[in-house]
Protein backbone atom coordinates (compact mmCIF):
# COMPACT_ATOMS: atom_id res chain seq x y z
CA UNK A 1 0.00 0.00 0.00
CA UNK A 2 2.74 2.50 0.95
CA UNK A 3 4.59 1.94 -2.33
CA UNK A 4 1.40 2.39 -4.34
CA UNK A 5 0.76 5.73 -2.63
CA UNK A 6 4.13 6.91 -3.92
CA UNK A 7 3.55 5.74 -7.50
CA UNK A 8 2.20 9.07 -8.80
CA UNK A 9 1.55 12.64 -7.56
CA UNK A 10 -2.20 12.07 -7.12
CA UNK A 11 -1.60 8.96 -5.02
CA UNK A 12 0.98 10.86 -2.99
CA UNK A 13 -1.53 13.66 -2.35
CA UNK A 14 -4.24 11.21 -1.31
CA UNK A 15 -1.77 9.41 0.96
CA UNK A 16 -0.68 12.69 2.55
CA UNK A 17 -4.27 13.73 3.23
CA UNK A 18 -5.06 10.27 4.61
CA UNK A 19 -2.13 10.40 7.01
CA UNK A 20 -3.04 13.93 8.13
CA UNK A 21 -6.57 12.70 8.89
CA UNK A 22 -5.23 9.71 10.84
CA UNK A 23 -2.82 11.85 12.89
CA UNK A 24 -5.46 14.51 13.59
CA UNK A 25 -8.02 11.99 14.84
CA UNK A 26 -5.35 10.23 16.90
CA UNK A 27 -4.12 13.35 18.69
CA UNK A 28 -7.63 14.78 19.16
CA UNK A 29 -8.64 11.55 20.92
CA UNK A 30 -5.70 11.90 23.33
CA UNK A 31 -6.72 15.48 24.09
CA UNK A 32 -10.41 14.63 24.50
CA UNK A 33 -9.82 11.80 26.98
CA UNK A 34 -7.32 13.87 28.97
CA UNK A 35 -9.89 16.64 29.18
CA UNK A 36 -12.63 14.21 30.26
CA UNK A 37 -10.32 12.82 32.96
CA UNK A 38 -9.93 16.27 34.49
CA UNK A 39 -6.78 17.71 32.92
CA UNK A 40 -7.39 21.07 31.17
CA UNK A 41 -3.88 21.17 29.68
CA UNK A 42 -4.82 20.02 26.13
CA UNK A 43 -7.78 22.42 26.06
CA UNK A 44 -5.61 25.34 27.19
CA UNK A 45 -3.05 24.45 24.50
CA UNK A 46 -5.72 24.45 21.79
CA UNK A 47 -5.57 20.70 21.16
CA UNK A 48 -9.26 19.97 21.71
CA UNK A 49 -10.03 20.44 18.03
CA UNK A 50 -10.12 18.50 14.76
CA UNK A 51 -8.19 21.26 13.00
CA UNK A 52 -5.10 19.47 11.58
CA UNK A 53 -2.96 22.58 12.03
CA UNK A 54 -3.25 22.18 15.79
CA UNK A 55 -1.90 18.64 15.71
CA UNK A 56 0.77 18.54 13.00
CA UNK A 57 4.41 18.64 14.01
CA UNK A 58 6.52 20.63 11.48
CA UNK A 59 9.32 18.06 11.26
CA UNK A 60 6.87 15.16 11.33
CA UNK A 61 4.91 16.74 8.47
CA UNK A 62 8.06 17.19 6.39
CA UNK A 63 8.90 13.54 6.99
CA UNK A 64 5.43 12.59 5.77
CA UNK A 65 6.11 14.45 2.52
CA UNK A 66 9.61 13.02 2.11
CA UNK A 67 9.23 9.39 3.15
CA UNK A 68 5.48 8.94 3.82
CA UNK A 69 6.26 8.29 7.49
CA UNK A 70 5.81 11.00 10.07
CA UNK A 71 4.20 11.96 13.35
CA UNK A 72 1.97 14.52 14.97
CA UNK A 73 2.58 16.94 17.81
CA UNK A 74 2.30 14.93 21.06
CA UNK A 75 -0.59 15.92 23.32
CA UNK A 76 0.75 17.08 26.67
CA UNK A 77 -1.06 16.34 29.91
CA UNK A 78 -0.32 17.04 33.55
CA UNK A 79 -0.42 13.85 35.67
CA UNK A 80 -1.03 15.98 38.77
CA UNK A 81 -4.48 16.81 37.39
CA UNK A 82 -5.41 13.13 37.11
CA UNK A 83 -7.05 11.14 39.90
CA UNK A 84 -5.06 8.01 39.11
CA UNK A 85 -2.04 9.25 37.10
CA UNK A 86 -0.69 5.91 35.89
CA UNK A 87 -4.06 4.39 35.01
CA UNK A 88 -5.38 7.60 33.45
CA UNK A 89 -2.17 8.05 31.43
CA UNK A 90 -2.80 4.58 30.00
CA UNK A 91 -6.39 5.54 29.13
CA UNK A 92 -5.25 8.75 27.45
CA UNK A 93 -2.63 6.78 25.52
CA UNK A 94 -4.93 4.02 24.30
CA UNK A 95 -7.52 6.56 23.14
CA UNK A 96 -5.38 7.43 20.11
CA UNK A 97 -5.07 3.93 18.60
CA UNK A 98 -8.71 3.13 19.43
CA UNK A 99 -9.89 6.27 17.63
CA UNK A 100 -7.94 5.24 14.52
CA UNK A 101 -9.43 1.74 14.59
CA UNK A 102 -12.95 3.14 15.08
CA UNK A 103 -12.53 5.50 12.12
CA UNK A 104 -11.14 2.68 9.95
CA UNK A 105 -14.08 0.47 10.93
CA UNK A 106 -16.66 3.17 10.14
CA UNK A 107 -15.07 3.89 6.77
CA UNK A 108 -14.94 0.17 5.96
CA UNK A 109 -18.73 0.17 6.31
CA UNK A 110 -19.16 3.36 4.28
CA UNK A 111 -17.00 2.02 1.46
CA UNK A 112 -19.54 -0.72 0.78
CA UNK A 113 -22.26 1.81 -0.08
CA UNK A 114 -20.41 4.26 -2.31
CA UNK A 115 -19.16 4.06 -5.92
CA UNK A 116 -15.87 2.16 -6.40
CA UNK A 117 -14.03 5.30 -7.51
CA UNK A 118 -14.88 7.06 -4.24
CA UNK A 119 -13.99 3.88 -2.39
CA UNK A 120 -10.49 3.98 -3.81
CA UNK A 121 -10.01 7.35 -2.13
CA UNK A 122 -11.09 5.95 1.23
CA UNK A 123 -8.82 2.90 1.08
CA UNK A 124 -5.62 4.83 1.99
CA UNK A 125 -7.47 6.51 4.87
CA UNK A 126 -8.54 3.11 6.22
CA UNK A 127 -5.11 1.59 5.72
CA UNK A 128 -3.16 4.42 7.33
CA UNK A 129 -5.50 4.62 10.31
CA UNK A 130 -4.94 0.92 10.95
CA UNK A 131 -1.19 1.31 10.45
CA UNK A 132 -1.00 4.26 12.85
CA UNK A 133 -3.02 2.36 15.47
CA UNK A 134 -0.90 -0.79 15.30
CA UNK A 135 2.36 1.16 15.24
CA UNK A 136 1.43 3.19 18.30
CA UNK A 137 0.44 0.09 20.26
CA UNK A 138 4.06 -1.10 20.23
CA UNK A 139 5.28 -1.04 23.86
CA UNK A 140 8.20 1.26 23.13
CA UNK A 141 8.66 4.84 24.39
CA UNK A 142 7.47 7.35 23.15
CA UNK A 143 4.67 5.30 21.56
CA UNK A 144 1.31 4.89 23.27
CA UNK A 145 1.85 1.21 23.96
CA UNK A 146 4.59 2.03 26.45
CA UNK A 147 2.26 3.96 28.78
CA UNK A 148 -0.54 1.43 28.22
CA UNK A 149 1.70 -1.36 29.54
CA UNK A 150 2.79 0.87 32.43
CA UNK A 151 -0.84 1.33 33.43
CA UNK A 152 -1.40 -2.42 33.59
CA UNK A 153 1.57 -3.22 35.85
CA UNK A 154 1.86 -3.08 39.61
CA UNK A 155 3.60 -0.09 41.20
CA UNK A 156 6.97 -1.86 41.52
CA UNK A 157 6.78 -3.42 38.07
CA UNK A 158 5.80 -0.06 36.56
CA UNK A 159 8.81 1.61 38.15
CA UNK A 160 11.10 -0.93 36.51
CA UNK A 161 9.21 -0.63 33.22
CA UNK A 162 9.54 3.17 33.08
CA UNK A 163 13.28 2.84 33.63
CA UNK A 164 13.40 1.55 30.03
CA UNK A 165 12.01 4.86 28.75
CA UNK A 166 15.47 6.25 27.98
CA UNK A 167 16.13 3.41 25.52
CA UNK A 168 12.94 3.88 23.50
CA UNK A 169 14.40 5.79 20.57
CA UNK A 170 17.28 3.32 20.34
CA UNK A 171 14.80 0.44 20.03
CA UNK A 172 12.82 2.32 17.37
CA UNK A 173 15.91 3.15 15.32
CA UNK A 174 17.03 -0.48 15.44
CA UNK A 175 13.59 -1.65 14.33
CA UNK A 176 13.66 0.82 11.44
CA UNK A 177 17.21 0.06 10.34
CA UNK A 178 17.58 -3.70 10.79
CA UNK A 179 16.68 -5.28 7.41
CA UNK A 180 14.53 -8.40 7.14
CA UNK A 181 13.62 -9.78 3.73
CA UNK A 182 14.14 -6.49 1.92
CA UNK A 183 12.16 -4.52 4.49
CA UNK A 184 12.84 -3.10 7.93
CA UNK A 185 12.26 -5.27 10.97
CA UNK A 186 9.55 -2.85 12.06
CA UNK A 187 7.48 -3.10 8.89
CA UNK A 188 8.14 -6.80 8.56
CA UNK A 189 6.33 -7.14 11.89
CA UNK A 190 3.67 -4.48 11.31
CA UNK A 191 2.78 -5.55 7.77
CA UNK A 192 1.12 -8.92 8.56
CA UNK A 193 -0.77 -7.46 11.53
CA UNK A 194 -2.06 -4.48 9.53
CA UNK A 195 -2.98 -6.67 6.58
CA UNK A 196 -4.87 -9.06 8.88
CA UNK A 197 -6.94 -6.21 10.31
CA UNK A 198 -7.57 -4.78 6.83
CA UNK A 199 -8.77 -8.21 5.71
CA UNK A 200 -11.15 -8.36 8.67
CA UNK A 201 -12.52 -4.92 7.86
CA UNK A 202 -12.74 -5.09 4.09
CA UNK A 203 -12.56 -8.76 3.14
CA UNK A 204 -12.19 -9.22 -0.59
CA UNK A 205 -12.68 -5.45 -1.09
CA UNK A 206 -9.10 -4.89 0.11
Amino acid sequence: MISSLLSNPLSLLVGFIALVIAITVHEFAHALVADRLGDPTPRLQGRLTLNPLSHLDPIGTIMILLVSFGWGKPVQFDPFNLKNPRRDAALISIAGPISNLILATLLSVVIRFIPPVAGQILLPVIYLNVLLAVFNLLPIHPLDGFKIVGGLLSENQAREWYSLERYGFIFLILLLLVPVGGNSLLFSFLGPVVNFIILLLLGSTS
